[in-house]
């Protein structure tokens, strides 16, 4: 079977299915997808090779036309069954690599057995509009309110718009002043301006509203555009709403809570503690069994194969040279591909995607955030940058951003910026969730693991920094802390299992 499609000159480069703004024609592609339906059912679909659309299907009913459905290659969310499926629905949020037109149209012929040549001129069932957007960032920009689900009804051969969730239509990324984005989207009543938080970055730093949108009609296109403007900077997903200053010029928001690997999962996932106090102490990770749960990592330890011999998370080799970045004991961990950074994954409650801008503080940025940084006064200590605590019931140091005011109702911390104080200031669960609204980070003396062996869980805390220690091919950089003392950077073998607190810089 053929059926022929609308063809003309292209408007973009990149995109699966091409549209033309000036006339809304759409250029097929070899691989594109025809749905066919027939006496009130799916009855199969057809692929196109280069020239038609060729395909076969499943008993269609004689003497009537047979009804084609392009659903801009979006996989539909139901099991089709020919000659069973009445119906069937797509999600068209995602147009970040292609446009993902809707189109359909009756046969010019009704169908007769033994004839294997139709013909149809697809009409489009959406809009194509030109979004001028402004934002710093290079993530995909999405929009919410929009209808963005297209349902097919085979018995009534209707396709209806609706809203899937909050209707999210997500943009190409790319950043700049009055960047050009084309997006598809559905007919749909006019709509007012939306709330603040109503457009963002996928990457959840930049927050903007969503202008009104006019009515949308199918068939039709917006030449002027829509301007967006996403700037408003707003908190990563996964991060501690608190700004800490790393260098002059650079800072960072800490993430919930300690990195941990979910190993025991049908599909293992990287994830942040759930609290900053979490953590997973000796509940078997000291093993080389790749499903346990792990939040104590060699240096590097990744997962992606960026050059080491020992890149697993559950490494437990005893050899140090094992653990060099990229094979190289004087790479960093942002060296080359960056990928020996543990921010490097995609984490399930940070984003979840691959290579957003989570890291690893470097050596130096340990030492400017102790003991360099400019910040508020606190119980009368100025530059009041950290202190040694118990929150909810494990010790810790907890971390004063740049800018903090201590809860009302909240015990005074004591013993700031001292670093051989013992674990003195105790702030209850309650207490700290106050302080954390205001920016207030903790890490929780976790221990640490030599080879399979855990020590210090609950005394003692260690944790990595991206940087390796020049001159001694052993060594990397870490920031530890126990009753006794604190160094924000000092030297230890690479083979070690640490904790790792991942940052994200604020643009």
């Amino acid at each position: 079977l053929d059926v022929k499609g609308a063809s003309t000159g292209s408007a973009t480069s990149g995109s699966k299915v091409v549209v033309n703004p000036s006339t809304g024609t759409v250029d097929f592609e070899t691989g594109d997808k025809v749905y066919v339906g027939s006496g009130g059912k799916y009855v199969g679909f057809l692929t196109h090779n280069g020239t038609n659309f060729v395909g076969n299907i499943t008993n269609p009913t004689e003497n009537q036309p047979l009804q084609f459905y392009f659903l801009g290659n979006v996989t539909p969310q139901e099991t089709l069954s020919a000659g069973t499926t009445e119906e069937c629905s797509v999600i068209i949020t995602d147009q970040t690599e292609h446009l993902p037109v809707i189109s359909c149209a009756a046969s010019y012929e009704n169908y007769v057995s033994g004839v294997t040549s139709y013909t149809s001129h697809l009409l489009n069932k959406c809009a194509l509009v030109k979004f001028n957007v402004t934002t710093p960032s290079n993530s995909p920009i999405c929009i919410t309110g929009m209808k963005n689900k297209v349902t097919v009804d085979f018995t009534q051969n209707t396709v209806t718009p609706s809203i899937d969730g909050e209707g999210v239509i997500m943009l190409p990324a790319g950043s700049g002043e009055n960047v050009e984005k084309w997006a598809i989207l559905l007919p749909q009543e006019a709509l007012e301006e939306g709330e603040e938080g109503s457009a963002y970055t996928e990457d959840g730093i930049y927050i903007g509203t969503r202008p009104a949108v006019p009515t949308i009609m199918g068939n039709g296109y917006l030449a002027d555009g829509i301007t967006i403007s996403v700037e408003v900077i707003g908190v990563p997903i996964g991060a501690i709403n608190g700004l800490f200053s790393v260098s002059d010029s650079k800072h960072v928001y800490f993430s919930q809570g300690n990195l941990q690997y979910i190993g025991s999962a049908a599909i293992p996932y990287w994830k942040f503690a759930d609290n900053q106090w979490d953590y997973l102490g000796d509940n078997g990770q000291g093993s080389t069994n790749q499903n346990v749960d792990r939040d104590l990592f060699g240096w590097g330890t990744s997962g992606y194969n960026h050059g080491a011999i020992a890149y697993q998370p559950w490494s437990t080799s005893s050899d140090f040279r094992q653990y060099y970045a990229y094979g190289d004991s004087g790479c960093n961990l942002w060296s080359q591909t960056g990928q020996a950074d543990w921010g490097y994954n995609a984490i399930s409650n940070g984003g979840n995607m691959e290579n957003i801008g989570w890291r690893t503080l470097t050596a130096t940025e340990w030492i400017y955030v102790f003991n360099t940084r400019t910040t508020s006064t606190i119980n009368g200590e100025a530059n009041a940058r950290y202190t040694k605590a118990i929150v909810s019931g494990n010790k810790g140091v907890i971390l004063f951003p740049d800018f903090y005011t201590h809860p009302d109702g909240v015990a005074q911390p004591t013993g700031i910026n001292n670093s051989s104080i013992d674990y003195d200031n105790i702030y209850t669960e309650s207490d700290f969730a106050l302080m954390e609204i205001n920016g207030a980070v903790f890490f929780p003396a976790a221990g640490s693991r030599n080879n399979t062996s855990l020590s210090n869980a609950g005394l003692y805390g260690r944790y990595w920094s991206s940087s390796y220690f020049s001159g001694y091919s052993e060594y990397t950089h870490q920031m530890s802390f126990s009753p006794y003392n604190l160094y924000p950077s000092n030297g230890v073998s690479r083979y070690y299992g640490h904790s790792v607190r991942l940052v994200h810089d604020a643009e």
